[in-house]
């Protein structure tokens, strides 16, 4: 393993910054520092600092680990995790691992090691061991739910981390890994957003004969979601995701900007967001996003809806600004259609900028015992752009038989069997819906692979499943056995490939937090 000289420590650093926007000199040091972490930490805080042990055991080398040590896999080593915490106020400022072959080990070294709350440095440093640090890796990794509790973030947080070796001897003594977030240690103030995705049930009304249209409902979700963070920039420049959702970012900065007068722009890194194009809402979680980190950054207090209309989101669906904005199990009232202050014609919400949301008619929390699960396959996204305008224009309105129908099956079984906890009625409801209405025409639409999903994951056991808005992803609705759902779900998907993932409802809306 090659220690990294300082031009590749440099070139790291850099595609860090690529990756999650520039970084401040005491990061850059404490990813580049060979000497003693626990001094700078004491010296950038003005507290002493303290080790609190979290693991520290006997393990077998595995073979990553005995390549770092120079050492024969299944070799003993010593595992151990620590916390470095500023003693004044107890903020954990480091994570560190660290693993030590213990046949290197003088008795006296190995007691400290294993016994106290002791730093490595100062553990090496008491017992006058001459060694030197060689670094060999430095790179951004996703907090996870361990480091995500470890420091209070999100589990999609970006943090920095970087990997050394003790060497002593000229052999390796231990090999440490150090992370801590991209938001300690900035010299800037960050607003990171954590935004929910959604599911769509269905629209409601794509008749129009009642003079309103659209109309919704949708379950508010607590992963896949949208996570990104902020800090004033005299420009917008926009890190992390790939093209198509930077440009999102990009678009809507652009237009809270230019809005509401802002005297500057931000640096925005996108952490994670959901599939786009999916059914499950990414463009609008990304876009509030965004708007809700520019607002916070400048001190600008506006309601969701507003900040919705100057992105040019909710001119169809109310259920992503609302899932933004409370969360939980939502129904809006559509708009008014054909009368002046209107909508005039069918059209999606990304081709109804300038229409705000719809009102919110009932917001209910979604049952905590009953699980959601999403199936996407690998098959073309969702209708979006043109052809989901021709799509509108093309197949409405939708017999009004139908619309009352499917009105009928919300009001007097879908909502009930939330509100009364009756899944089955819930289930059922949901199965109902994708032959009514709009939504018979977006399932009418999909892959084969679509209909095979929603067939496969009921019979395995789901109390039901649709297609969230144009899909392609499935959701099926459960309680117990819903393992099993989602092994008959990876079996329908076979050679076709997809993601699978088992989550659940949220019932709050965006969190917002200035770090």
């Amino acid at each position: 393993m090659e220690p990294l000289t300082a031009e590749k420590i440099s070139e790291k650093v850099h595609e860090i910054e690529q990756r999650v926007g520039r970084l401040s000199p005491m990061q850059k040091v404490l990813i580049g520092t060979d000497g003693s972490v626990t001094n700078l930490l004491e010296m950038a805080t003005g507290h002493p600092v303290t080790i609190t042990t979290r693991v520290q055991e006997v393990v077998a080398a595995d073979p990553g680990t005995a390549a770092a040590l120079e050492i024969e896999p299944g070799d003993e080593v010593n595992y151990r995790v620590v916390e470095l915490k500023d003693s004044v106020t107890g903020e954990v400022l480091i994570y560190a691992v660290s693993r030590t072959p213990l046949r290197r080990l003088a008795p006296e070294f190995r007691q400290d090691l294993m016994q106290a709350d002791i730093p490595i440095g100062r553990i090496l440093s008491r017992h006058r061991i001459e060694s030197r640090r060689e670094i060999t890796d430095a790179r951004v990794i996703q907090a996870g739910t361990d480091l995500a509790r470890t420091f209070n973030v999100h589990r999609f947080e970006s943090m920095l981390s970087r990997k050394y070796r003790i060497i002593h001897r000229e052999e390796p003594l231990i090999a440490i890994e150090e992370v801590f977030p991209c938001t300690a240690f900035a010299d800037e103030v960050r607003v990171l957003v954590d935004a929910p995705s959604r599911i769509h049930i269905t629209l409601l009304d794509m008749n129009g004969a009642s003079g309103r249209v659209d109309g919704g409902v949708g379950v508010t979700l607590d992963e896949p979601g949208c996570v990104l963070d902020a800090r004033k920039s005299a420009d917008i420049d926009v890190h992390g995701g790939d093209e198509a959702a930077r440009n999102r970012v990009l678009e809507a900065a652009r237009a809270v900007v230019e809005g509401l007068r802002l005297p500057g722009g931000a640096e925005i890194t996108l952490h994670a967001a959901a599939r786009q194009h999916a059914g499950l809402g990414s463009g609008t979680q990304v876009a509030l996003a965004t708007a809700a980190a520019l607002c916070r950054l400048y001190d600008r207090d506006l309601p969701v809806p507003d900040l919705a209309r100057i992105v040019g989101r909710g001119g169809t669906s109310g259920i992503g600004t609302a899932a933004f904005e409370q969360g939980g199990f939502i129904l809006d009232g559509g708009h008014r259609f054909g009368s002046p202050g209107g909508k005039q014609d069918f059209r999606p919400s990304a081709a109804s900028r300038g229409i705000a949301p719809p009102p919110v008619l009932a917001r209910h929390r979604f049952p905590e015992d009953w699980r959601i699960l999403l199936v996407t396959p690998d098959v073309e996204a969702g209708a979006h752009g043109g052809r989901e305008v021709d799509i509108f224009r093309t197949h409405c309105p939708v017999p009004l038989d139908e619309v009352r129908e499917l009105c009928h099956e919300v009001l007097m079984r879908m909502i009930p069997g939330l509100v009364e906890h009756d899944l089955d009625l819930f289930g059922s409801a949901v199965n109902r819906v994708q032959h009514l209405g709009f939504k018979k025409v977006e399932v009418a639409m999909q892959h084969p692979i679509i209909p095979a999903l929603l067939e496969g994951t009921v019979q395995a056991g789901a109390a039901g499943a649709g297609l969230s808005s144009f899909g392609p992803t499935v959701y099926a609705i459960g309680d117990s056995g819903m393992e099993d759902v989602a092994r008959a779900a990876k079996e329908v998907l076979g050679d076709c490939g997809g993601s699978v993932l088992l989550t659940r409802a949220r019932n709050c809306g965006a969190g917002v937090r200035v770090g």
